[in-house]
């Protein structure tokens, strides 16, 4: 039997979404969330990528992205971003304004910009509002609205937020969001049914898994990721302890250990979403670094809620 998989891993995003066999899969993807007016919709995307060297998929500053041309010349870059590094804001802008300005050489005409859009998937919430899952951001006049002119647009969806609303998907971008979060059973066949992107993107995936090389270089990807949230706790349980306990012994055991538990918690949630939860409070009742640092090494190899269930309660 094939696992499941990790559908946030940027590797089998971009292997996924960003090949030619998934431009099905990436076109229903764009129009969910782009929403153009009907007759409007994209029919046709140009790939722009560059395939990366295997031995940059240990590193976790590397950017697995997708970048692609409409038929109209504008860009459009996705990203998968899982851990919160608290600068998803300023990195997108960063990252967009490369796009943009990297569309001119050398004394070409300013007119010859073209749209760029940024589309974020976030394994995390970063917006305040608690049910809004989908925020788009343009450049707008202050006071009347008025916009400057279109060739800004950066999306940003957040997974989590999407887990929580407790009902059926209502259009094509919850169930795109619903399948991001690793939806399962027979509630993904459903949807699959009735988005052929979707379905298209089922398909894939399993091929996918079944190649033995895509496999490894998809594990080194999850291996990276497994060291980013382990560093972010290793930095978060410093903090924690030198404030907390003021250097002592006790003090910053506990933080280290409340770092442990939180990235343990947020991987749980960005993977298997509110379905979780019981297994996060049990977790949070570990205060053993040892059994701790054993769950970290450990929970990132389950490819479904039970066995999680399995490691958590086994430790």
């Amino acid at each position: 039997m094939v696992q499941s998989i990790n559908r946030i891993n940027d590797y089998a995003f971009k292997r996924i979404m960003g090949s030619e066999e998934g431009k099905d899969a990436l076109l229903s993807f764009l129009n969910a969330v782009l929403k153009p007016a009907p007759g409007k919709e994209l029919a046709s995307v140009e790939l722009l990528d560059r395939e990366l060297d295997p031995r940059y998929l240990l590193d976790r500053a590397a950017r697995l992205d997708i970048l692609a041309r409409t038929a109209t010349g504008a860009l459009v870059n996705i990203e998968v971003q899982i851990a919160n590094q608290y600068n998803i804001d300023k990195r997108t802008l960063f990252y967009w304004a490369g796009l943009y300005h990297g569309q001119l050489s050398r004394g070409e005409d300013f007119r010859s910009l073209k749209k760029t859009i940024t589309i974020n998937i976030l394994g995390f919430s970063w917006f305040t509002d608690k049910e809004r899952y989908h925020h788009i951001f343009q450049l707008r006049e202050k006071d009347t609205g008025e916009l400057l002119n279109e060739d800004m647009e950066i999306h940003f969806l957040e997974l989590p937020k999407i887990v929580k609303l407790d009902r059926r998907p209502s259009d094509a971008l919850e169930e795109w969001m619903l399948y991001l979060n690793n939806l399962e059973g027979k509630e993904m066949e459903a949807i699959a049914m009735e988005n052929p992107g979707i379905k298209k993107a089922l398909t894939i995936e399993q091929i996918f898994l079944k190649d033995k090389k895509e496999r490894r270089l998809y594990e080194l990807r999850e291996k990276a990721y497994r060291d980013e949230l382990s560093a972010l706790a290793g930095a978060r349980a410093e903090g924690e302890a030198r404030g907390e306990a003021r250097g002592e012994a006790r003090g910053e055991a506990r933080g280290e250990a409340r770092g442990r538990q939180e990235a343990i918690c947020k991987y749980l949630e960005a993977r298997f979403g509110d379905a979780s939860l019981g297994l996060q409070e049990k977790v949070r009742q570990y205060n053993e670094l040892e059994k701790l640092d054993m769950l970290i090494n450990k929970i990132y190899t389950a490819a479904s809620l039970e066995e999680a269930g399995a490691i958590i309660n086994g430790i």
